[in-house]
C-alpha cells in the first residue's frame, strides 16, 4: 500500500492521481504567478524610485502591453478550467456495471448495504479493482461522505439521493469520515473502508451475505404496504420502468431513475403519469430511508431481471406515448 506522505494520504483510488495533479497543477501555477508579480513589484520599486532632479513622465498607454496582460492570464485562466473541468467529468460519471453501494447517513453512524444483503455499520468492504458507486441519502442533517485515501468527497442530503464513485487500486484499510458538522457527536461519525483482493471479497462475501438481498427486502415490504394490488390493476406497471421514458400528464417525459422512483413514493401527487388516476397515497413518514432504498431496489431488479412487475398494459390512449418516449 503507498504510504502516503506527510501532505497526503495514500492515492489508493483511479482518481486520486488526477485530484493529486490538479492540486500540483493549481499551487505551483498560482506560486509562479505571485513570485512573478513579486518580483515586477520589487524591479518597479528599485527602477521607478523617486531621486532628485528626476521626473515622472506621463505614458499614454501600449496597446501591445495592455493586450498581453489580458491575453496571458485569460490562457492561464482557461487552463485551471479544463484541467477541473476534466477531472469533474471522471469524479461524475461512474462507469456502466459498476458495484451498487447503498449509503444512509444519520446522527452520527454510517450504514451501507450490499444489494446482495451484508449490511455494515460505519464499515464498507469493497474489492480491488472494481468501481463503486455510493447510492446515498441522509435521515436527518446534511453529512459529508470524505475518504481521504480515495480524493471522494460528496454531500449526503435528506429527502434526496446523492451519488458518488471510486474504483480502489491498493488493498488495505482506509479512513472514512463525515466532512460537514452534522451535531455534537460530529467527530465520531467515522469509520474503516476495507479494500480486499477479489476472490478475498467474494469470500466475505458469501460469509457476511446472511439475510435476504436488498430486492428481496424490497419485494416482501411492496407486499406488505399493498403497493402489489393497485400495480397490478390500475396503477402503472413496474416491469421495465427504470430507465425508461415516462410520460406524464402534463405532456412532458421524464426518465424513472433513482430520483423519480423516491418522488414517485414519497411525493406521487407531484408527477402523474399520463393516463392513470392519480391515486397513490404518499409513503413518507411510513416508510425509512433504508426501506426506500429497498424498494427502489425492487424495482429496479424488475427492470434487470427483465421481469414484468404486472401484466397489466398502460391504456391504449398513451401506449403508443410510451412506447414512443422509450424509442
Amino acid at each position: 500500500m503507498n504510504p502516503g506522505s506527510h501532505f497526503a494520504p495514500p492515492e489508493a483510488s483511479t482518481i486520486a492521481p488526477w485530484v493529486d495533479g490538479l492540486l500540483a497543477y493549481l499551487t505551483i501555477a498560482s506560486f509562479l504567478t505571485t513570485l512573478l508579480v513579486a518580483a515586477l513589484v520589487v524591479v518597479f520599486l528599485i527602477r521607478y524610485r523617486q531621486r532628485p532632479n528626476r521626473h515622472a513622465r506621463q505614458i499614454r498607454g501600449s496597446l501591445p502591453l495592455e493586450i498581453g496582460w489580458t491575453i496571458a492570464p485569460l490562457i492561464v485562466m482557461l487552463t485551471f478550467f479544463f484541467a477541473g473541468a476534466s477531472v469533474y467529468s471522471r469524479y461524475q460519471r461512474p462507469p456502466q456495471g459498476a458495484m451498487d453501494v447503498y449509503v444512509v447517513a444519520k446522527q452520527w453512524m454510517w450504514t451501507l448495504q450490499h444489494p446482495q444483503g451484508p449490511r455494515e455499520k460505519d464499515a464498507l468492504h469493497v474489492p480491488m479493482g472494481t468501481p463503486v458507486r455510493l447510492i446515498m441519502t441522509s435521515e436527518d442533517v446534511v453529512h459529508s461522505f470524505f475518504a481521504p485515501a480515495f480524493r471522494i468527497k460528496q454531500d449526503v442530503l435528506p429527502n434526496r439521493t446523492t451519488q458518488t464513485w471510486f474504483e480502489a487500486t491498493e488493498p488495505g484499510r482506509y479512513r472514512l469520515y463525515c466532512a460537514e458538522y452534522c451535531g455534537t457527536s460530529h467527530s465520531n461519525m467515522k469509520g474503516w473502508i476495507t479494500v480486499m483482493e477479489p476472490q478475498e471479497f467474494q469470500a466475505w462475501l458469501e460469509d457476511a451475505g446472511q439475510g435476504p438481498s436488498m430486492a428481496a427486502a424490497g419485494e416482501k415490504l411492496f407486499q406488505q404496504l399493498g403497493c402489489a394490488q393497485c400495480h397490478a390493476g390500475t396503477c402503472p406497471p413496474l416491469g421495465g420502468l427504470f430507465g425508461s421514458s415516462v410520460p406524464l400528464e402534463d405532456g412532458s417525459l421524464v426518465t424513472a431513475d433513482i430520483d423519480y422512483l423516491r418522488n414517485s413514493i414519497l411525493n406521487p401527487q407531484a408527477q402523474i403519469v399520463a393516463g392513470y388516476p392519480p391515486q397513490m397515497p404518499t409513503f413518507k413518514g411510513q416508510v425509512t430511508e433504508s426501506e426506500l432504498q429497498q424498494l427502489i431496489a425492487y424495482i429496479r431488479s424488475l427492470s434487470e431481471q427483465g421481469a414484468a412487475g404486472s401484466s397489466q398494459a398502460p391504456p391504449s390512449g398513451v401506449r403508443s406515448d410510451i412506447e414512443e418516449g422509450v424509442r
